[in-house]
């Protein structure tokens, strides 16, 4: 691993995750290049940050659940691939069921330089402290869609305040939000600003 990229988990306790790219369950439909292990990488200041915003989860009767940290350059020309490939029907109707999969780079769903290759960018959610349960956020992961940006007309009062509360809290902490993707959270001062990593998660 390079110098300064840790594994969060071995740095911040108790945060849970579920590193979607290593595993099946994601918009490609199979594991992504570059996704050896079930882990989230970041960099020790998003880690710093990570630890203050889980204290500030905690307080509102929540925690902290990681989907993707760093994400390799490889992955992201795999994503790149995969939208130029015809469509098999298999993951539009859970991960962009009004979009066609050449238009995700367009609209601003994936990029073709990830802020995640810099390595201080997290995508997460809450989850309820008390039952371990995901807390509602009105819509799922990768979900490419209209209802995921934040502001979105469609969700209910609950899921538009856990939204609120997600971002309050990674806000508070140093972070800036996505307008498209409630789940994306960029360090504000983030150590790696104009770098694109590519080593793999292993």
């Amino acid at each position: 691993m390079k110098e300064d990229f840790v594994f969060v988990d071995e740095v911040v306790p108790g945060i849970r995750w579920d590193a979607k790219y290593a595993t099946w369950d994601n918009f490609t439909g199979k594991p992504v290049d570059g996704y050896l292990a079930n882990r989230i990488v970041g960099t020790r200041r998003l880690c710093a940050a990570l630890e203050k915003a889980q204290e500030k989860a905690e307080s509102l009767g929540f925690g902290l659940l990681l989907w993707d940290g760093y994400r390799p350059q490889r992955a992201v020309d795999c994503f790149l691939r995969w939208s130029q490939q015809p469509e098999d029907g298999r993951t539009k109707p859970r991960h962009y069921p009004n979009i066609e999969r050449s238009g995700m780079f367009d609209l601003g769903y994936v990029a073709a330089r990830s802020g995640h290759s810099r390595g201080s960018t997290v995508d997460l959610t809450l989850y309820v402290l008390a039952t371990g349960e995901l807390a509602p956020m009105g819509g799922d992961h990768d979900l490419m869609d209209s209802i995921s940006h934040h502001g979105a007309k469609g969700i209910t009062e609950v899921e538009a305040a856990n939204r609120q509360h997600l971002c309050s809290i990674m806000e508070a902490c140093g972070f800036r939000s996505y307008a498209c993707e409630w789940w994306h959270y960029t360090l504000k001062a983030e150590p790696f600003p104009h770098t694109y990593f590519d080593f793999p998660i292993t």
